[in-house]
């Protein structure tokens, strides 16, 4: 006996197939022509039934057809820096014979056309093609190329005229040379920061530090050779941080800038420590102070012995000349300022 799905109200249960429906009609023809009444239920409920499986079949089937569907192989590509890229709309479906195809790009959330009648526009102009049906192909991917992309498509015959798939492009750059910053020489016990910083790369570079050509871990407790080294390393900011440096520490050091599209190092540089003469610099502070201490005395005893008093006669010790045979001086207000009493007497 032909066990028919669907039920006497006539529903479809959820998730049938074409093929269920078509073969669930077969199953009533066969059921209703055979001589047998009891394969059979009512002639006129399974005309009914019947007639219900073959609208539905139809109705799915063109559905099915008539509307525009999309699909990608990979909705978040990524690539170098210089190198093809391809970002891919597929039309899995549709009955329009020509669709209107468009692109656009989305940079910090404003769109622009990159694909626009029929024609590459934009900076993608001259490096870029369009693969048929849709998809999208970049011949020399930039750093400027990553955004977000959408493949929009407009099917005008179908019953579902649009569609749109949205893709995420990184193209990635490769680090340049860092600029890395080392101390000549630090004393012994004071801290000294390293810094290493690279702009370029994308995404962002994380660093390392070497030692005389050997990694230094993020944590000195897992290194035999760093254990009593006292630093903190932040492979972010690419700083490298010692908060008291021990004669160990001395060495040559570089940094290396790192990414998913490569990496770059600085040159080494050398990094000395030195020790603090306490002592000596106490000596030599002694020394200077008793030195300063000499010449003060020096300078005073000089004064006292007259070394550094003043030769010059003052203007009021001027010696008056004598008197000559037959003339009288007298002196005026001015002083030093002679005229003659009388005359000569010959």
């Amino acid at each position: 006996m032909v066990t028919p799905l669907l039920s006497l109200s006539g529903s479809v249960p959820v998730g049938l197939s074409p093929l269920s429906l078509l073969s669930e009609a077969v199953r009533l023809l066969c059921a209703c022509s055979s001589s047998r009444t009891e394969h059979c239920i009512d002639t006129k409920m399974a005309k009914t039934r019947l007639a219900f499986l073959l609208a539905l079949l139809s109705t799915h089937s063109l559905l099915s057809v008539s509307a525009v569907v999309l699909k990608t192989n990979n909705h978040s590509p990524s690539t170098d820096e210089f190198n093809k890229v391809e970002l891919s709309c597929l039309i899995e479906t549709i009955s329009t014979a020509n669709p209107r195809i468009e692109w656009k790009k989305f940079t910090d959330g404003k769109p622009s056309y990159v694909y626009f009648d029929k024609r590459i526009s934009g900076d993608l102009e001259n490096r870029a093609v369009i693969r048929e049906p849709a998809t999208l192909v970049i011949t020399n991917a930039t750093r400027s190329d990553t955004a977000k992309y959408r493949c929009e498509v407009t099917a005008a015959a179908d019953v579902r005229t649009f569609d749109e798939i949205e893709i995420n492009l990184v193209v990635r750059v490769k680090p340049v040379v860092p600029k890395c910053s080392v101390p000549k020489s630090v004393p012994f016990g004071k801290s000294a920061e390293l810094s290493c910083v690279e702009e370029e790369g994308f995404p962002k570079s994380q660093y390392q530090w070497f030692k005389n050509s050997e990694e230094i871990p993020d944590d000195p407790k897992t290194s035999l050779k760093f254990f009593n080294s006292s630093y903190t390393l932040n492979a972010g900011t690419g700083t490298l941080r010692f908060s008291a440096v021990r004669k160990e520490d001395a060495g040559e050091y570089f940094c290396r800038a790192k990414n998913d599209a490569g990496h770059a190092q600085c040159p080494p540089q050398k990094m000395e420590v030195y020790d603090i003469d306490v002592v000596g610099i106490v000596l030599g502070v002694l020394v200077v102070v008793v030195v300063l201490l000499c010449i003060t005395v020096g300078i005073c005893c000089a004064y006292k012995q007259g070394y550094f008093s003043s030769q010059k006669q003052p203007g009021s010790s001027y010696k008056v000349p004598s008197k000559g045979d037959g003339v009288d001086y007298v002196r005026t207000e001015d002083e030093g300022d002679f005229r003659h009493k009388s005359s000569f007497v010959i």
